[in-house]
């Protein structure tokens, strides 16, 4: 290390006390992080692209300053889940500081690594009061059954009004309208369950059958349109 004239002049003068940093919440104990492996916890957040035409909601599983495991879902942009695909192999196996300056093909990803990295070093996360932590798999535990993203689709015109197209229950296919033409309620599929049961050999029709369900005042309604083509 090179000290300038100026400094090598100059006499020394003691440090005071060092009370090192402030202790931040790491599953179920308190830590005061120095280094990288130092960090562990699983979080999550959202990043977007600069022209802000798609995001990504992104999980990491950390232990011990290592990514363990990584969910990485996209919106908006086609081209974001060939990128997604790429970072769920770069991410696993990299240190959050090794991950945090790595390019992950998609600016939305590495916008939500950078919010994820401030999450977790500042004990932001998820599983800061879990004692020791949550398994690798925790992740994808948020997916539920038949392992499907939960992505809310609708749209509206002034014109024809609203269309319920998925929610977090699956997919809608009918909406209940009242008398005044209201929407009530609706029917929808439970995507993942059916087509876990069509991989097992149930006949398709049973299996839309099986796992199609309804919410609200759907029952009563006065009329029923399909969203997509009424």
């Amino acid at each position: 290390m090179q000290y300038t004239h100026e400094v090598e002049q100059m006499c020394c003068v003691k440090k005071g006390c060092n009370h090192g940093p402030a202790p931040i919440p790491q599953e179920g104990a308190w830590t005061q992080s120095t280094k990288i492996e130092d960090i562990s916890g699983l979080t999550h957040g959202v990043g977007w692209c600069a022209p802000q035409q798609g995001a990504c909601k992104l999980t990491l599983n950390v232990k011990q300053g290592i990514i363990q495991e990584a969910l990485v879902e996209t919106i908006g942009c086609s081209g974001m889940t060939h990128s997604a695909a790429m970072a769920s192999e770069i991410l696993p196996g990299k240190t959050v500081l090794e991950a945090l300056n790595t390019d992950l093909v998609c600016d939305a990803i590495n916008t939500a690594m950078r919010e994820l990295f401030l999450q977790i070093v500042y004990g932001r996360t998820q599983s800061a009061y879990s004692e020791g932590g949550l398994p690798i798999g925790a992740g994808l535990e948020d997916l539920g059954k038949g392992l499907r993203s939960q992505t809310g689709t609708l749209y509206g015109t002034l014109a024809k009004g609203a269309r319920y197209l998925e929610l977090a229950e699956g997919y809608i296919t009918k909406l209940a309208l009242d008398a005044d033409g209201e929407i009530t309620g609706y029917q929808y599929v439970k995507m993942g369950p059916m087509m876990e049961d069509i991989k097992k050999g149930m006949d398709a029709n049973e299996a839309v059958k099986k796992h199609t369900g309804s919410y609200g005042r759907f029952a009563d309604a006065a009329k029923y349109i399909d969203p997509r083509h009424e």
